[in-house]
């Protein structure tokens, strides 16, 4: 018995022993989770100095002289001169250029967000014959190249004598537009629980009040993320204003930009202070929609 008792204690240290390994696992796990997590931080980050690094460059060289940008191109301005951004602010006319690009891009925006809520709320709501044809035909808009059209669309809007005018802009703009903006909408709208409308209904609403005043608002964050991407895209366009738009006094920002830059060739921080006017109001307007554009995106892919 007492070599028995001998032999059980000795072969009881084991739960302590595995309690003593379960902890050293779990510690060597929980270093391993943290060093992964330091490397996508790394990682991260590395991404985003490559991504701002260029508007830093760009940014710095608006506030420095020719002469100190030949003598060292990336190196930060030693003091700060604005006199590059006020001379392309009216020597240039950027000031013009903005005010256009403002004339083009927010009606355009706003019509397409406008339309496309309707039409994404009625394909998702609504069941009626010929609702999945009616719905890709407007996705085969998204795999036409904007180059296949682009001949017959000028000669349409001679034909209505929109070229030349800030229409020849808007309204093919908007059409264009329409596709990614439905498909964006009616993913979101189909993923609203029904039971709102059935409620709201029943209050009394008809179907028109129902989607102003219930479903509507709840699709603020995929009506901001089309309200972003729609900006950028219209902001940036470049070959339709060039080709429907070729009076200077109507101009937007990219295309007074190519003017511009062949005008004042040598001059480089003249042309980075053309530059920083016309991507700032793109940034401004993604920093007051980060937070929903992000929410809008990540609610599409949920629902989508």
């Amino acid at each position: 018995m007492k070599n028995a008792s001998v032999r059980y204690d000795e072969s009881h240290p084991a739960p302590l022993q595995g309690a003593q390994a379960g902890e050293s696992s779990a510690v060597a796990l929980n270093l391993r989770q943290r060093l992964l997590n330091s490397g996508r931080y790394v990682i991260l980050i590395l991404f985003a100095l490559i991504a701002i690094a260029p508007f830093i460059w760009m940014w710095s060289s608006a506030l420095k002289e020719s002469r100190e940008i030949f003598r060292d191109p990336f190196a930060l301005p030693t003091s700060l001169n604005f006199e590059n951004l006020v001379n392309a602010w009216t020597v240039g006319r950027f000031s013009d250029y903005l005010k256009n690009s403002i004339i083009i891009t927010v009606p355009t925006t706003v019509g397409v967000v406008a339309l496309a809520c309707l039409a994404g709320y009625g394909l998702a709501r609504f069941s009626f014959r010929g609702r999945r044809l009616v719905f890709y035909t407007f996705l085969l808009g998204i795999m036409v190249p904007f180059q296949s059209i682009m001949i017959p669309l000028y000669y349409n809007l001679r034909d209505y004598g929109l070229l030349g005018t800030y229409w020849a802009m808007i309204l093919p703009a908007i059409a264009l537009g329409q596709p990614f903006g439905i498909f964006l909408m009616q993913a979101f709208f189909r993923g609203l629980p029904g039971e709102l409308a059935d409620a709201a209904r029943v209050d009394g609403c008809n179907e028109f009040q129902t989607f102003l005043r219930v479903m509507l608002p709840m699709a603020g964050a995929a009506m901001s993320a089309l309200f972003v991407f729609q900006f950028m895209w219209t902001w940036n366009a470049f070959l339709m204003p060039l080709l429907y738009m070729q009076k200077e006094e109507l101009r937007p920002l990219p295309l007074g930009l190519m003017f511009f830059q062949g005008r004042y060739t040598q001059d480089y921080g003249l042309i980075a202070g053309g530059v920083t006017i016309a991507t700032v109001p793109v940034i401004v307007v993604y920093i007051l929609f980060q937070r929903q554009f992000m929410r809008g995106l990540t609610a599409g892919a949920l629902r989508g």
